[in-house]
């Protein structure tokens, strides 16, 4: 039998407090991060570039991304929607970027507001922009949101999904990921 290896990459310190009302002290998630190490993980999404009147819980990226990247042998990745939030976590200089593209057009808008092909577009304008800085090594992850199934808009069909994929990689992406967005897959599915 072979050995396979899994990677995960934790993405509570985004994901699980950008949702909440209350909002986290900036050094209360630099010692969740810091617990998040010492538990032995190596790639953490430490938050997301987006505006801060939009997820005010996300308003001190910045400054977690530094914290983060004192951490010896850990990725730091950030979720970015558009350009603009590209250009600060480049800045920032995390390790990689996700950039949420939705298999599901009502999720699509309802989140990011661009349909998929919007968000494949930009996509194209992130790697290129990543070219034209010199020294820029971030990798770039599409994730494909509700890749099976969507609260919004319900089934997702496969065939769109796998379209997706193939639209991100062909405008440069360095890697396609599938999310379970909202918990409806099984492991056949996947």
């Amino acid at each position: 039998m072979s050995r396979q290896r899994v990677r995960v990459c934790e993405v509570g310190l985004r994901d699980g407090l950008q949702s909440i009302a209350t909002i986290v002290p900036t050094e209360t998630k630099r010692r969740l991060l810091d617990g998040l190490v010492a538990a032995g993980l190596a790639e953490i999404e430490v938050g997301s570039f987006v505006p801060p009147r939009l997820l005010p819980q996300m308003a001190d990226t910045p400054e977690v991304v530094a914290h983060a990247l004192t951490k010896s042998g850990l990725t730091v990745t950030a979720l970015v929607p558009n350009l603009k939030g590209a250009v600060l976590a480049f800045s920032a200089g995390v390790h990689k970027i996700v950039l949420p593209t939705s298999a599901s057009w009502a999720h699509s808008l309802a989140n990011v507001r661009k349909t998929p092909n919007e968000m494949i577009a930009v996509v194209g304008e992130i790697v290129a922009l990543r070219a034209a800085m010199p020294g820029c090594a971030t990798r770039i992850c599409v994730g494909i949101s509700t890749a099976f199934g969507c609260t919004i808009q319900g089934d997702v069909d496969e065939a769109e999904v796998v379209r997706l994929a193939g639209a991100a990689i062909d405008a440069g992406a360095d890697t396609v990921a599938l999310a379970d967005t909202v918990g409806y897959a099984n492991p056949a599915q996947v």
